[in-house]
């Protein structure tokens, strides 16, 4: 799977989530892109650097062109 392939599965699959607020609405594209963000820095947070780092960084990059 490629960097852009794997942003496009992340925010994707927040995207679809359905919100538990006040509101009962669906979260955003914006909303979804920030969750995703959030899961790359936790990925990364709990990798050395010779595990994937340099994937996941794309992969941040990547989300944050969507």
């Amino acid at each position: 799977m490629t960097p852009k392939e794997k942003a496009k599965e992340l925010v994707d699959k927040y995207y679809n989530l359905e919100s538990e607020g006040d509101k009962g609405g669906w979260i955003t594209k914006n909303y979804a892109k920030q969750y995703a963000l959030i899961t790359c820095d936790e990925v990364l947070g709990y990798m050395g650097a010779d595990r994937g780092t340099e994937f996941w960084l794309k992969v941040k990059q990547e989300i944050k062109k969507l």
